[in-house]
């Protein structure tokens, strides 16, 4: 039996770099709704980068905007595409914001587009914890039952295009049915 869109906000869940947000503006360009990335959003209310609030203050600090950032979505926001960061799916409301989209690749995939991409260095930078590769693996491995237990939908995004991931999520909002996809579980 398929799945009900819980609510209006579509969120964007997955590991760093599996393209959330590039998945996020298209498929606002598709639907005629709006896009919003999280890590946007706390940029923007703290006037600072995501690498530099690391920097200064730690992941601890991070986490608790996230929270905030999360509050926000859930009071102020609908018919939404939102993409989070990779450990948005901590927050405590998630569920609450909206309908939840996996977007699934394996790590080996996420570390190679990230690093073909033309700004490859600046894209790594953008990311504190993907810097070093045996940490983000850990963290990959850690945070993989996870998203899966937590995601109302899962896509394969890996080695795919933009464009058929958009396409799977569109479906699914039409059909309120799980697409399942081979590589996916």
């Amino acid at each position: 039996m398929g799945k009900k869109l819980k609510k209006s906000n579509i969120i964007l869940i997955g590991f760093m770099g599996v393209g959330k947000g590039r998945t996020a503006r298209m498929l606002a360009k598709e639907t005629g709704r709006f896009a919003v990335d999280c890590d946007d959003l706390i940029e923007s209310f703290t006037n600072k980068k995501v690498k530099k609030i690391f920097a200064e203050y730690g992941e601890p600090r991070f986490r608790k905007l996230e929270k905030q950032v999360a509050l926000w979505l859930e009071k102020k926001v609908r018919d939404t595409i939102i993409s989070t960061g990779g450990g948005f799916l901590k927050v405590p409301n998630i569920r609450r914001i909206g309908t939840l989209f996996y977007l699934h690749s394996d790590f080996d995939q996420i570390v190679g587009a990230v690093h073909d991409h033309p700004n490859s260095r600046k894209k790594i930078k953008k990311r504190p914890l993907l810097q070093d590769v045996g940490q983000a693996r850990a963290l990959f491995d850690e945070r993989l039952p996870l998203y899966r237990d937590l995601a109302d939908y899962e896509i394969q995004a890996g080695g795919r295009s933009i464009e058929e991931v958009v396409g799977d999520i569109v479906q699914c909002m039409k059909n309120s049915k799980p697409v399942k996809r081979e590589g996916t579980k």
